[in-house]
């Protein structure tokens, strides 16, 4: 590419890849960030300069196509455009610098399409966190992806952590417009808006996004939909460790009144949220839970299938938890 940026910008690259200026053109993030309202709106996709930036098989010229007709196709062709859209923007579950530069038309879609909308929330929630590879542990559960995070490369030789960040800074701008599916009669959708918001790049609107969630929680009547409410109050806490968050996961999980899997996804963020060893009386309680129906519920929110598709995420996140020494890889893909 020609351009070379300005004087002072910071840089990141990598050995034999091309180099990227932080706040230009090359910078997914910068792009993100200034497609105009009305074009996200009116779904004008000829603002945003896809064949800059590359999905999982080459420049993203092709995602305005397999977006529209998301939005606007019969049961069949949408599926094919699914089909396209995922194998090509979450790879691997593994998102990329074209699919950030979706999120914004995504957002709009699922509230177009009633019918597909738990879909589109859960390939939202997977384009703004870093790819987990089953990571449950302490320090990975709760984590979508922090400036600190080992530097990783897409196909194209494009910065991931870019494009996670700008996915993330999406989700937090249009934050407005996902809140009030957090109501939707459709608990899958509510799960999959619980998990979409917890990845929301924790500034701006973060605090709003914290007391709807604290709203639907006094009202919601689905188990599993609480439970990934509870998750994605600590997660939102996660990368500032917030005092108070932290207290209040440890009242919730000590407090029989509440329900189990209130409980139990307190207790979890409770040990994402803090250091120190993991307490008698809060092993015992969760080891008892990992034996019991709540951990067959539980394995099916998207927090524990990220940890294992198959339904026992909660026995492998403990495991985690439990005996980080015995997952060094985990460790070795922060430093």
């Amino acid at each position: 590419m020609s351009w070379r940026g300005e004087p002072g910008i910071s840089v990141r690259w990598d050995e034999g890849y091309r180099v990227f200026h932080a706040g230009t053109v090359e910078d997914v993030r910068f792009v993100v960030a200034r497609i105009p309202a009305e074009a996200k709106d009116n779904f004008d996709y000829g603002v945003v300069p896809w064949d800059r930036f590359h999905h999982s098989y080459g420049p993203g010229t092709d995602v305005p196509a397999a977006l529209e007709q998301v939005r606007t196709g019969n049961e069949r062709s949408v599926r094919m455009a699914f089909h396209r859209l995922w194998s090509s923007l979450l790879h691997s579950d593994t998102g990329c610098a074209a699919g950030a530069l979706a999120v914004p038309f995504l957002i709009r879609i699922a509230l177009m399409r009633a019918d597909y909308r738990a879909e589109i929330l859960t390939g939202l929630a997977g384009l703004a966190r870093r790819q987990h590879y089953g990571d449950g542990s302490r320090t990975g559960l709760l984590r979508a992806a922090r400036a600190d995070d080992q530097l990783v490369f897409e196909a194209s030789g494009y910065l991931g952590n870019w494009s996670v960040q700008a996915a993330r800074e999406a989700l937090a701008a249009d934050a407005g417009l996902l809140l009030p599916l957090l109501d939707d009669p459709d608990p899958e959708v509510r799960q999959g808006v619980a998990h979409a918001l917890a990845a929301a790049a924790a500034a701006g609107p973060c605090e709003t996004i914290v007391q709807s969630l604290h709203v639907r929680l006094r009202v919601e009547a689905g188990p599993a939909v609480r439970a990934c409410l509870v998750l994605a109050i600590g997660q939102l806490a996660w990368e500032e460790r917030h005092p108070a968050v932290i207290e209040q996961m440890r009242t919730w999980w000590q407090d029989p009144s509440r329900p189990a899997e209130v409980r139990v996804c307190s207790a979890l963020s409770w040990l994402c949220l803090t250091d120190g060893p993991v307490p008698g009386g809060l092993r015992a309680f969760l080891d008892d839970a990992a034996g019991g129906e709540i951990a067959a519920l539980l394995g099916r929110i998207p927090w524990m299938l990220r940890v294992d598709c198959e339904g026992d995420g909660l026995r492998r996140c403990l495991d985690q938890m439990y005996h980080p020494e015995k997952y060094p890889h985990f460790t070795s893909l922060l430093d």
